[in-house]
């Protein structure tokens, strides 16, 4: 599903983040990029969905080569890849339902079909009594739920968090963690940074480990190896 060949990311201040990425991750998969701070596990997973683009080599996801997409065809790759980030990113001024809605209104989704489907993924992240509400009214393991539910609302094939607990409590962190196994065992790919040695060490899933841009350690059912 998503294929990096030799790919070097050097930033125009001389920082190299990528130094020769070589990783095959299959539909399905369960990933943790693991890694010291400043390692390069941000720009690794942005390059998925063309956040970053490499200096050179080749990145195929869901069978496209991003070294030659258009700027203009990203929101189409886009529509296929859901992202989850730290600090939520929710438009504090819309609803909970807007939140989530608005990521299929642009792509001219049905108003009908539009509810159902938005209604269908707050049920399953526990939200569907609180549509009403704006971000600023929920605790921020709610906040991370409507998060989530916007990433799935398309039915994407992967699934990009960043730091997903990062920001919450270990009882949310948990919880988090449940609906993003739930996620997986539809068949949506999940690639999750993080510095979570508990959850790493816990949850047993492929851990890709990155450090000095290039990728030390690629093991089924790692453990995290660094102290946290």
């Amino acid at each position: 599903m998503i294929e990096m060949q030799d790919v070097i990311k050097k930033y125009s201040n001389g920082i190299v983040a990528a130094n020769g990425l070589n990783i095959r991750i299959n539909q399905g998969e369960f990933i943790y990029v693991v890694g010291p701070s400043g390692a390069g596990k941000s720009t690794f997973i942005k390059m998925m969905y063309r956040e970053e683009k490499p200096t050179s080599g080749k990145i195929i996801v869901n069978g496209i080569d991003l070294t030659k997409l258009k700027n203009r065809q990203v929101p189409y790759l886009r529509r296929n890849i859901g992202v989850v980030f730290q600090d939520f990113r929710l438009l504090p001024t819309l609803t909970v339902f807007e939140n989530v809605a608005f990521a299929l209104e642009v792509i001219e989704q049905r108003p009908k079909d539009i509810r159902k489907r938005v209604m269908d993924v707050l049920s399953m992240v526990g939200l569907k009594h609180k549509v009403r509400m704006l971000p600023t009214e929920l605790s921020g393991g709610e906040q991370q739920r409507v998060s989530i539910a916007r990433s799935i609302v398309n039915n994407p094939k992967l699934v990009i968090a960043d730091e997903p607990t990062g920001n919450l409590d270990p009882d949310t962190s948990w919880e988090i963690m449940s609906l993003l196994k739930e996620i997986n065992m539809k068949g949506t790919t999940i690639i999750m940074a993080t510095h979570n040695k508990e959850i790493v060490n816990t949850i047993k899933h492929r851990v890709v480990a990155i450090e000095s841009g290039r990728i030390v350690r690629d093991e089924q059912r790692g453990e995290y190896g660094y102290e946290s």
